[in-house]
């Protein structure tokens, strides 16, 4: 690998335009809501989706398509004649709505070791005490944020790669390929991002997400998860008068989440495989406060287990306040694994990015993708790496020559996956 990181001269090549595409798609706020009843979630997301479909039109792809729902979808065209099934490559617009996304202002810097304070907060580090990874990356172009919101890596890196990717493979017909299509989507953060896409439209028969970190990574297993929206009922009346009458709804919720195990099954004290449950929001008062939680694990059981805890929990605190309590778990998405079971996809895409400079390394998720999604749906999504970091986060960034990598990796499979075919 040259000292600047990049790991091939395709790479190299395409980093600029990935780069120039990720700078401008930053700048656009597209954070999803979660208690948003549309979807989108947000109108703002609608931003940033209509200049991706002009975008693919000004590239000169094929049946380019903006649709009521938000999807924008894009065809590059076959080059070659025989039957090659079609390969889809998808990421998500929004960023995480827990962290501010207006007025973002990418920075992009030379990595020199050490600390990097962002210019904008002080109190905001890039430290390899925290990110190890950075050690890697001593003498890399970096793009960071301010430090006063999240960048948006995740996963408007992988936006901008795919249309890199997209632009390399028109310019080139020379390169072999089958029917490749592109989908950029809403609401992926909160859950919803593969709600209303139809698939016999997108008219894939395999697909990969643009939406991991390390570079050269595959990861084929994600998180189950579910949420769960727990209620407490108390009754109000004047705090002069309240002996033997007021039941506090907020007091009965601090009694539960108190409950809550404090050395494991918390995103904080887990890594690896271990699961979790993380209380997310609080809201209320008096007469109601309402606690949401997202829950995670990697077995299916262990996650049934997760919400009978957190039933067996709120059940408790509510009597011992003299409150009533409703519990509701939501299943959300289920671990992509058990659906991705055709080897020759992930064989395909090792092989992409052993072609594309890199050694492979086989990852799973400790969260959530749309592939996990799609999988379910019938359509097997695993994932490929954008070369992004500490996701929602105020930290995050990202290697200039990894976006290079990311887009020369999708320009790779598309020709493994014809000449396999």
């Amino acid at each position: 690998m040259a000292d600047d990181g990049y790991p091939s001269d395709l790479a190299r090549e395409l980093a600029g335009d990935a780069l120039e595409r990720f700078l401008r798609y930053v700048q656009v706020d597209t954070r999803s809501d979660p208690h948003s009843t549309a979807f989108p979630s947000t109108e703002r997301q609608l931003d940033l989706l209509r200049t991706l479909a002009d975008e693919c039109r000004e590239l000169g792809l094929d049946e380019v398509e903006l649709d009521q729902h938000g999807y924008v979808t894009a065809t590059v065209p076959p080059t070659v004649d025989r039957d090659v099934p079609t390969l889809a490559f998808a990421a998500h617009v929004d960023t995480f709505p827990g962290v501010t996304g207006t007025g973002v202002k990418p920075q992009v810097v030379r990595y020199e070791g050490g600390d990097l304070p962002l210019p904008g907060d002080p109190a905001q580090v890039l430290t390899p005490r925290d990110m190890p990874l950075l050690d890697e990356h001593i003498g890399h172009e970096l793009v960071t944020g301010d430090g006063t919101t999240l960048l948006g890596a995740d996963d408007k890196a992988g936006v901008a790669e795919i249309m890199a990717a997209a632009g390399y493979l028109l310019r080139h017909p020379e390169l072999e390929h089958g029917r490749i299509r592109l989908l950029f989507n809403p609401d992926e953060e909160i859950g919803r991002g593969m709600d209303r896409l139809e698939l016999d439209r997108l008219g894939a028969d395999a697909a990969f997400t643009l939406d991991g970190a390390r570079r050269g990574e595959l990861e084929d297993e994600t998180f189950s998860a579910t949420k769960a929206t727990v209620t407490f009922r108390g009754r109000s009346t004047h705090t002069g008068t309240a002996k033997g009458v007021l039941v506090n709804a907020i007091k009965a919720a601090g009694d539960f989440l108190a409950a809550l195990p404090r050395d494991g099954l918390s995103p904080e004290t887990t890594d690896e495989r271990e699961g979790f449950v993380h209380p997310d929001e609080i809201a209320g008062d008096v007469e109601e406060t309402r606690v949401i939680l997202i829950l995670r694990d990697f077995d299916d059981e262990q996650l049934e287990g997760h919400g009978e805890l957190v039933r067996r929990l709120a059940e408790e605190a509510a009597r011992g306040r003299g409150a009533e309590v409703d519990v509701e778990i939501v299943r959300q998405y289920t671990n992509m694994k058990r659906f991705i079971d055709d080897p020759r996809i992930l064989d395909a895409a090792e092989e992409a990015i052993r072609r594309a400079g890199m050694e492979p390394k086989r990852e799973l998720i400790r969260g959530g993708t749309d592939g996990s999604r799609l999988s379910e749906r019938g359509l097997p999504c695993p994932n490929l790496s954008t070369g992004g970091h500490d996701y929602h986060s105020r930290r995050e960034w990202i290697c200039v020559a990894d976006m290079g990598a990311a887009a020369s990796t999708i320009v790779h499979l598309a020709h493994v996956w014809a000449e396999r075919a």
